[in-house]
């Protein structure tokens, strides 16, 4: 119960990395805002979890929306202490120039900008109330050895990384911890978006061969990271960026 008493908000919890978060933080004793653009899907997964869960529809990159989230949750729970941002978005893997610029828009306003929306939702509150918060976002390995054929979702968790880290630093003062964590492809449904080819034995292979320890990244693997560095265990750790990779970064 290492976040007994806590409460979360999780952008993307309605599937992937973002529900097996939401998943642990409840069964670790938190109250959890399960927030996603697919609505009926938070509120099916909000059911799931019982009676420590919400449901929130939400477009992280509309700043109304954000605020609106963080309100809802601050309405329903009192106060917010984790905001983990794990929504996000890629373009296909494919040669850059074929990347047009509403879909490079899109990616930012996704990855990039949802942060910079939740900041300016959620710092306000943690000042007032003077007790600091934890925030985690999820960036990917993508961001820290970069490949052809993604450059520039690549290029949005750069941004990702470094807003962390600088964040980090500015809001130490405050009390308030800024981490992330960077997995490497995980089992989620843009798995095929991030190989640019079908989901094939053959061509996973191709894939695990860059990974030392042989095997893609589970939705658990990157909920427990997230769990540690949210919880009073990671008290004095702040602009750090774990690695959840299985060595790919290495």
């Amino acid at each position: 119960m290492r976040l007994e008493g806590k409460s979360a908000l999780i952008t993307g919890a309605a599937d992937g990395f973002g529900l097996a978060i939401a998943r642990r933080f409840v069964a670790e004793g938190a109250r959890v805002a399960v927030v996603d653009v697919n609505y009926e899907g938070a509120v099916s997964k909000a059911r799931e979890l019982g009676g420590s869960a919400i449901a929130i529809a939400c477009d992280v990159s509309k700043s109304n929306e954000v605020a609106d989230a963080v309100k809802k949750s601050l309405a329903e729970f009192g106060t917010l202490d984790i905001v983990v941002n794990n929504a996000g978005w890629s373009h296909r893997n494919q040669p850059l120039l074929d990347v047009d610029e509403d879909t490079l828009r899109r990616v930012y306003e996704i990855n990039v900008f949802s942060i910079y929306h939740m900041v300016q939702a959620i710092v306000p509150h943690w000042r007032r109330t003077g007790n600091g918060g934890v925030m985690v976002n999820v960036s990917s390995t993508a961001g820290l050895r970069p490949r052809p054929g993604l450059t520039w979702y690549n290029s949005s968790k750069g941004a990702v990384s470094l807003m962390t880290k600088s964040l980090a630093v500015e809001l130490a003062a405050d009390k308030i911890r800024v981490c992330g964590v960077a997995p490497v492809l995980g089992t989620t449904g843009l798995l095929e978006t991030f190989i640019g080819k079908p989901d094939t034995p053959e061509n996973r292979k191709q894939f695990l061969s860059s990974i030392p320890l042989g095997r893609l990244c589970d939705p658990e693997d990157v909920a427990n990271a997230v769990l540690y560095l949210s919880s009073d265990e990671a008290a004095f750790i702040t602009g750090s960026i774990l690695e959840v990779d299985g060595g790919r970064s290495v």
